[in-house]
């Protein structure tokens, strides 16, 4: 069952998809060569603390960490570790708060160093699935509009589309209904209604779209071996039309891009 949301309630929703995007931009400055992911994710769970939030995926399900980091081959759900990365990686970073008894769930996959052109690439499809999945997101339409802009954006370019895994609603408990696959058909699924929230996230495979889970129960890898990226945002339907909850604005303040890639999806600007 579908849970719609108040206007307050969308804003206790916004106000921890906002502490994920400043733990994102406050990462973004970290993501380099020779650092390890637990380190990174120790400096999340400090920092969402120090936010007034708690780390919304530790203990979640029993996972063992507040970030879930997943580098090149490794598509989503990895598990923090000691090895460094090195010049040439991605790392998708995903990353949940929850504060006020809402969640907020975001995920940005970052380049460290130099990336391969065919790898950034990747990246930039990934990222920009994601807005054509989010144009769809409106009133009247459904969960297969989305899905299906997702997937033919993805696979034009060549790329593998993961079914097994999903976006979903988002509120109280990190995973709501609908789920909202990459995938899909027209005028399928279930219908978008006013007041909705949802976590809408492309986890799209240079290669096959087959995956494969390691032993530890939770990481998932490509069944190629070849790099996956991933990019998720927070979504409310507000008057008829797709809201962003969250923003990487301050992941391209600490980069130093300039995007106006969220000015469609926004009320009004934000303010960093």
């Amino acid at each position: 069952m579908i849970i719609t949301k108040t206007s307050e309630e969308i804003e206790l929703i916004r106000e921890s998809a906002l502490i994920v995007s400043k733990t994102l931009g406050m990462l973004a400055s970290e993501v380099k060569p020779g650092i390890t992911t637990l380190q990174l994710d120790a400096l999340a769970e400090s920092f969402i603390r120090d936010h007034g939030a708690i780390p919304g995926f530790l203990g979640l399900y029993d996972f063992p960490n507040s970030l879930c980091m997943s580098p090149n081959a490794q598509v989503v759900h990895g598990i923090p570790n000691n090895t460094p990365l090195v010049d040439g990686d991605i790392i998708s970073i995903d990353c949940g708060a929850l504060k006020n008894d809402f969640y907020g769930d975001h995920a940005y996959t970052f380049e460290v160093g130099e990336v391969a052109p065919e790898i950034k690439k990747l990246l930039e499809v990934t990222k920009a699935s994601l807005y054509e999945g989010i144009r769809e997101f409106k009133l009247g339409k459904r969960v297969g509009d989305v899905g299906y802009a997702i997937q033919k954006y993805a696979e034009d370019h060549g790329y593998g589309v993961v079914r097994e895994l999903v976006g979903h609603g988002l509120g109280k408990k990190m995973h709501e209904d609908p789920e909202m696959p990459n995938y899909g058909r027209r005028g399928r699924g279930k219908k978008f209604i006013e007041g909705m929230v949802v976590a809408i996230e492309p986890m799209i495979n240079m290669g096959t779209k087959r995956i494969k889970q390691l032993k530890d129960g939770w990481t998932i890898l490509t069944a190629d071996g070849k790099p996956s990226a991933h990019f998720e945002h927070d979504v409310a339907l507000i008057n008829g039309k797709p809201e962003l909850l969250s923003t990487f604005d301050y992941v391209h303040e600490a980069l130093g891009i300039k995007s106006d890639e969220e000015d469609e999806f926004r009320a009004k600007k934000m303010n960093l």
